[in-house]
């Protein structure tokens, strides 16, 4: 099969058919063998019996049920999953994101990318609440990864399925696909899509997602920094608590000989810090024998990248793409 549609959908009730009918238009005009894929994450309306009905009718359509929401990574995980495609496009199921654009995406895919983001250039949200943040986020994973990605939360993406499925994804980790393929030097391009004023329901984020993205993000800068050699990481974590803690011990014998007195509370504090770095530099051990044996899929996916892309300039690299047309 070639082209896999995978729509994660939350109480979209008021959306779900003109969303079937939207990309069944975009994508059938492309000549391509396809399937379209809804992943309801626990939808507590209409929104799986209207996907019944559709799927009755278009044999194309497939349903994915969750017993209860999970989250929209989860549930795009399980798209990923169960999609048969070569090529994989996800997007929202709220019709902000235009099914339209879809043939822009897969367009830069048979170029020879791996990874083809969409940038909602005139983003139809609100300034302070979600404009603003979106590009201070935006920003910050920019300068933590060093991947220059202009708008991470957009979920209109386009993946290679030998590339996406060796991506692990849990938590809110689908905004930083780009940053981790860029560890196996995978080419991933950004183009402006279009963005529609929320029409249906209301929108499912808000501010309890930050601290969420945050941790995802401390969790991908260190598995981008620590990945190939986590022994001299960890090694670096483990060195300053080693001289702090000789120290502190070296002080508590010197004063036991000198006055045969020993400081409890510095010995004790000296001799956990001593543990901690022995615990830091263990860790650093298994890491390596993980990476060094381990089957890892990050390093599958770098061999996979580099029989398509030989050159040094396609590693991590991310390519900015102009519009055929302007409507947007």
């Amino acid at each position: 099969m070639d082209l896999s549609i995978i729509v994660p959908l939350y109480n979209e009730e008021e959306s779900v058919v003109a969303l079937h009918r939207a990309v069944s238009a975009a994508v059938s005009r492309l000549g391509l063998t396809y399937e379209i894929l809804f992943v309801d994450d626990g939808s507590d309306d209409n929104t799986v019996a209207q996907a019944r009905e559709i799927a009755a009718t278009d044999p194309h359509l497939k349903l994915i049920l969750f017993r209860r929401n999970f989250g929209q990574t989860p549930a795009m995980a399980a798209g990923i999953d169960y999609a048969r495609g070569d090529i994989l496009v996800t997007m929202d199921g709220d019709l902000q994101n235009d099914p339209a654009d879809i043939p822009l995406l897969v367009e830069q895919i048979h170029a020879g990318f791996d990874i083809v983001v969409g940038w909602r250039h005139k983003r139809r949200d609100n300034l302070i609440t979600r404009k603003i943040p979106s590009r201070m986020a935006n920003w910050l994973i920019g300068k933590v990864t060093g991947v220059p990605i202009k708008d991470n939360g957009c979920s209109l993406k386009a993946y290679r399925a030998d590339v996406i499925k060796h991506i692990p994804l849990y938590s809110e980790m689908h905004r930083f696909i780009p940053a981790m393929a860029s560890i196996s030097g995978a080419r991933v391009a950004q183009i402006r899509v279009r963005h529609h004023a929320r029409a249906f329901g209301q929108s499912k984020y808000g501010i309890s997602r930050v601290y969420k993205v945050l941790l995802d993000l401390l969790g991908i800068k260190t598995v981008t920094a620590f990945a190939s050699r986590p022994l001299v990481w960890f090694s670096k974590l483990a060195f300053p608590l080693l001289i702090i803690s000789a120290s502190m011990i070296g002080y508590s014998v010197y004063a036991l000989a000198s006055s045969g007195t020993m400081p409890i509370p510095v010995a004790g504090v000296g001799l956990l810090l001593g543990t901690l770095a022995a615990f830091l530099l263990m860790s650093g051990v298994l890491g390596e024998l993980i990476y060094r044996t381990g089957n890892l899929d990050l390093g599958r996916l770098a061999m996979l990248t580099m029989d398509r892309h030989p050159g040094p300039e396609a590693a991590g690299s991310v390519h900015d793409v102009e519009r055929r047309d302007e409507r947007q």
